[in-house]
């Protein structure tokens, strides 16, 4: 069987991480040998013990000092692996593969996000397969690298069904952590994502502050760690909430390895990106998984996840008033049937057999 490659920046928590490491693993199970190259993380010894190989090297710093060394240094990785076919995912994994890949590999690239339109960013779209996780995705690369449709596969990212379960919860966990974090029985409000100020946790607090007036009991949790970068943002988040008197309200819990718990814990979920919306929101997808409601950014992959009204709200992006209407109003709203319409339209299985087929289209085409 082929032996696919995977390249990205670093194995750490999000979304394309742990995309990458469940794509990785069922490969594994339908018989290829699957080798993931980053700059490694907390997720490589799930990788590992997945049955994957993983290759740690620099393929996430954007010095251009050391870019020939890495280059050549991947050059070397490459030789050694030997892999039938290539895919990367993100710009500089993209580029360092570009100026390595002497072999002439063939390729697939996954656009993850709006990068900035530029020379830098096109690397994205010259897979020979560019794949794409939303609608909004295809659109935006249509429009700005007129990339041929022939090339273009769009595929929403998946919840796995066996991890993102109700029936399956840590209930100690659980317990644990709402007696933590909301032992009076509070609304709970979770933003869960890496601390960057794309999240738009600043909307969140601030739209916190407003629906407490409706919402007396509401507890906003920010559940995600920051990387060292962004620790001056972090710090200025939790500024804003004593600013506003929300010390007690608004608590941050750092990164949790249980996520699905905490979804299970939460009553609705908030994705309130504003300067750059999500390609797709695996979050909320997740959550939606978990019988958690969603309210989102009327924007990007939100668009693909969320049925207003059906199971979460959309909000124009940075609008906090507009948001801490909904925030009340999803205390009053009663969602059901969340978890079996997610698994309808965004299991696992799909985004792998789709994956799949397009490494098979690729590995059976002689370019």
């Amino acid at each position: 069987m082929a032996h696919i490659v995977q390249i990205l920046p670093a194995l750490n928590e999000g979304g394309v991480e742990r995309g990458t490491v469940e794509v990785s693993r069922e490969l594994v199970r339908r018989g290829y040998r699957s080798t993931v190259i980053s700059s490694g993380g907390k997720l490589v010894d799930t990788l590992i013990r997945d049955g994957a190989a993983h290759v740690q090297m620099d393929v996430k710093s954007k010095s251009l000092l050391s870019a020939p060394s890495r280059v050549l240094r991947l050059a070397a990785i490459l030789r050694s692996l030997r892999p039938d076919l290539v895919h990367y995912r993100s710009r500089v994994p993209g580029w360092l593969f570009h100026f390595a890949n002497r072999a002439r590999i063939p390729c697939v690239s996954t656009v993850h996000g709006f990068n900035s339109v530029s020379r830098y960013s096109r690397i994205m779209t010259e897979g020979l397969r560019v794949i794409c996780p939303s609608t909004a995705v295809v659109d935006y690369i249509r429009k700005h690298y007129n990339t041929p449709e022939e090339k273009i596969r769009l595929i929403h990212r998946g919840i796995d069904p066996e991890q993102f379960d109700p029936a399956k919860l840590d209930r100690d966990f659980t317990d644990g952590f709402r007696q933590r974090y909301a032992p009076d029985g509070a609304f709970i409000v979770l933003g869960v994502g890496r601390i960057t100020p794309l999240k738009g946790y600043d909307v969140l607090i601030r739209a916190t502050a407003l629906a407490r007036k409706d919402v007396p009991n509401i507890r906003t949790l920010i559940v995600g760690s920051a990387e060292p970068s962004r620790a001056a943002h972090l710090e200025s988040l939790k500024h804003l909430a004593a600013q506003l008197g929300l010390q007690d309200t608004v608590l941050f819990t750092g990164g949790q390895r249980n996520i699905a718990e905490v979804y299970a814990s939460g009553n609705v979920l908030v994705s309130a990106n504003a300067a750059k919306p999500e390609a797709f929101g695996r979050s909320m997808a997740e959550a939606l998984a978990m019988n958690c409601p969603v309210i989102a950014t009327r924007s990007g992959g939100a668009l693909d996840i969320i049925r207003d009204g059906t199971d979460g709200f959309l909000v124009p992006p940075g609008d906090v008033d507009a948001l801490a209407q909904k925030l009340a109003l999803a205390s009053r709203t009663d969602f059901t049937n969340l978890r079996d319409d997610a698994l309808a339209r965004f299991s696992l299985q799909q985004m792998v057999d789709k994956t799949e087929e397009v490494y098979r289209e690729i590995l059976r085409s002689p370019f």
